[in-house]
Parts: structure tokens; C-alpha cells; sequence
């Protein structure tokens, strides 16, 4: 047994993040597709850690403790760096994401159910491979699993949520990428990067002139970043026992907002090339453990008719991102962007969407509605209609009868 401590831990996920940057950038269908680096590099480690357990009786642990806090700081710098002016700018697009999230969470549901009837398993083994693990996560795969162990009696119920949520991670992160450059291509589009003069699809670069970046505006971005982290864990905790539960990263977002919008109101004025450069660090930090930490082992046990529900539920999410989310966003270069976050939240969580956004940008250009839009939809506006879905779903007598 190899025990990494934290220092080493974090030591090791920076390297993974670097291999996973030169292996994007120097193989053509990684670089092509816009695979995000964290998911590269992780997957790559996890692979090795898995022979190294399989063949040679070594097993790596790593110590991934501050997980959830980078995380949260992420979540934190998202809200320090929404204008509310641009998402009123952006309101018809969340409207038209919405109507697009709304039914596919129901026939993401019924995709599962009917997988699970060919399968011959349980119907509510069909609601886990839908949206309780691939839009909620293992957060909301660990709750219904609890539930379903309980109520239900279904064996080994967690540790095919968790699997089912980890694999969903690395397909949202992988097929997103390659469901937006297939879109760019089909319909023309260009960012402002790919050097298309008047092409009407370009994204309006709406950043503002800020200077150069120093040494001092570092340093308030982070104080700002950590206050947006202290205070929302403050107000998750005071509303915990509420009788609607809000996510924690909901909390440090929106304090985020708060801090961005009024402060300016105080003269306190934040680099938001500064701030996205710290939430960018902290996700594929998050990102990296996430997919280094995955257990080979596990998943090749688990596998057979959960792999095939989730090849059929990332073959139908990239459908649907391609020719109803991308159609009802406008069929333009931010639409595209948005169409492979679609496909990194719906099969993982809001970081793999805003991963995918992140690559894509890096090589096409700004999409700045995309990065208020998204965020604002997956760290919060899913999870309350996935509840709604997912309980009018398993009450009824064929599925749960809860």
C-alpha cells in the first residue's frame, strides 16, 4: 500500500493535470474533440493504479480531503464572476435550456425504465441509471440508494449508484467535447479564435479592459473567492434542516453574485481573468482526484447490464444535445458550447459541463452567456425539477409505489 499524503496527493494530480494537458495537445482526436485535460490525465492514472493493483499487489491511496472544498471555491468563483447585466442579456437563452432540460429529464428516466425492463432488472435499477445518478449525482445516488436498500431490498444498491454516477462523470466529460465540434462543423460556426471574419455566429467578447493582472488583484480575488466559500457554507448551514435542501455549492455561488454585483456598488472592483484563473485551478483539481481516485476494479465487477444502460443513455444524451438542445438555443456558436455542457451535466455533474465548456472555449473563444446560463441551470434550477421528475416517477405502483 502506497499512502500519499496531502501534499503528495495534490503533487500528484498537478502532474496528471500536465500529462493530461500534452497528451490533448499532441494527440489529434483528443485535441480535435476537446477532451477536457482532468479527465485524460485522471483516467490515464487510474489505469496504471489498477495494473499496478491488479499485476503487482500495489495499491496507491491518495488523500482527497479537500475534494469537496475545492469544489466550492470553484462554485464560488462562477458567482464572482457573473454580471447580472449579462444574464439579463441571456434570459431568452436559460428560458429556452430549460424547456429543452425539462422533458429530456423525463425521457432520460424512461430510457432507464426501459433498459431495465429488457434487462430484466428492477424498474427503480432503471431510475438509478437515469437521471438519480446521471443528472444528480453521486450526492443523489447515495440518497436514493439509502432509499432503495431500505424500502426495497435491492442488493448492492451503492455501489452501483456510485458507479453509475462516476461513469456517467467520464462520459459527460467525453462526449461532450466531440458533440459540439460535430455541431460546429456540420452548421459552419466559428469562435472569435478560429480567425472567421463576420461570421454571424462569433461570440461578442463582453470582457471588460481590466489591466494588467498583479500581484495585489490576486490576492483580492482569493479573499473574495474564500469569503464567497465561508459564507455560503454558513448559510447552507443555518437553512439545513429546511424542508426544501439546497445544495452547499448553491449557497457559495450565490454569494459570489452577491459580492460581484454589489460590491462594485462599494468600489470594491474584482479581475475576473484572475478569478476565473482560481476556479479554473480548483475544478481540474477536483476534476483530477475525481477520475484518479476512480476504482477500475469496481466498475469491471459492476459491469454488463449497467455499462450497456449507460452506452444507451450517452448514445441518446448526445442525440438530443445535437438536434433538440442546440436547435432551441439560437443554432449558434454559444448554442453549440451549450450543447456539450448539456451532455456534461446531464451524464455527470455541473464541473464536467463547465469543463467541457472551458475546452472548447480554450480553442474556439469566449462564450461568456454560456458560463452564466449553465451554471446558474445546473448548480441549481436541475436539481429542483430532477426531485419533482424522480418523485412523481417512483410513486407510481409499476416503478417503486413509494
Amino acid at each position: 500500500m502506497i499512502s500519499l499524503s496531502p501534499v503528495q496527493s495534490l503533487l500528484a494530480c498537478c502532474l496528471v493535470l500536465v500529462v493530461g494537458r500534452v497528451l490533448t495537445t499532441r494527440i489529434g482526436f483528443l485535441a480535435r474533440y476537446s477532451i477536457p485535460d482532468p479527465i485524460v490525465g485522471g483516467l490515464l492514472f487510474a489505469v496504471i493504479a489498477y495494473l499496478l493493483s491488479t499485476w503487482g499487489g500495489i495499491s496507491v491511496s491518495l488523500e482527497t480531503s479537500i475534494k469537496p472544498t475545492l469544489l466550492l471555491l470553484f462554485f464560488g468563483c462562477i458567482g464572482l464572476t457573473a454580471n447580472l447585466k449579462l444574464l439579463a442579456k441571456g434570459g431568452p437563452r436559460l428560458i429556452a435550456f430549460l424547456l429543452a432540460l425539462i422533458p429530456f429529464l423525463v425521457l432520460q428516466n424512461a430510457v432507464g425504465l426501459g433498459m431495465a425492463w429488457l434487462l430484466d432488472m428492477h424498474p427503480l435499477m432503471g431510475l438509478l441509471g437515469g437521471t438519480i445518478t446521471l443528472v444528480g449525482g453521486h450526492g443523489t445516488g447515495a440518497a436514493y440508494a439509502t432509499r432503495f436498500a431500505d424500502f426495497n431490498n435491492i442488493q448492492d444498491v451503492m455501489a452501483l449508484a456510485m458507479t453509475s454516477a462516476t461513469l456517467g462523470l467520464v462520459l459527460g466529460g467525453v462526449v461532450g467535447g466531440p458533440v459540439a465540434e460535430w455541431i460546429m462543423r456540420r452548421h459552419k460556426l466559428a469562435g472569435s479564435l478560429d480567425h472567421a471574419p463576420g461570421d454571424k455566429h462569433d461570440a461578442p467578447d463582453l470582457t471588460e479592459d481590466q489591466g494588467p493582472t498583479t500581484a495585489g488583484s490576486f490576492i483580492v480575488s482569493l479573499t473574495a473567492a474564500f469569503v464567497a466559500l465561508v459564507v455560503g457554507g454558513y448559510l447552507a448551514a443555518l437553512v439545513e434542516d429546511a424542508p426544501v435542501s439546497l445544495p452547499n455549492f448553491l449557497w457559495c455561488l450565490a454569494t459570489g453574485v452577491v459580492i460581484r454585483n454589489g460590491g462594485e456598488r462599494l468600489g470594491l472592483k474584482l479581475d475576473d481573468r484572475v478569478t476565473d484563473i482560481i476556479g479554473t485551478i480548483s475544478l481540474s483539481l477536483f476534476l483530477g482526484m475525481t477520475m484518479m481516485t476512480l476504482d477500475l476494479s469496481s466498475v469491471a465487477r459492476l459491469a454488463g447490464p449497467l455499462a450497456l444502460m449507460l452506452v444507451v443513455q450517452t448514445a441518446f444524451c448526445a442525440l438530443y444535445a445535437a438536434w433538440v438542445v442546440f436547435r432551441l438555443l439560437k443554432r449558434d456558436y454559444e448554442a453549440a458550447v451549450m450543447s456539450a455542457a448539456f451532455c456534461g451535466f446531464s451524464l455527470g455533474a455541473t464541473a464536467t459541463a463547465i469543463a467541457n465548456m472551458q475546452a472548447l472555449t480554450r480553442r474556439h473563444g469566449p462564450a461568456p452567456e454560456s458560463f452564466i446560463v449553465v451554471p446558474v441551470t445546473g448548480a441549481f434550477l436541475v436539481d429542483i425539477l430532477n426531485v419533482i421528475v424522480l418523485t412523481s416517477l417512483i410513486s407510481l405502483p409499476f416503478v417503486g409505489g413509494m
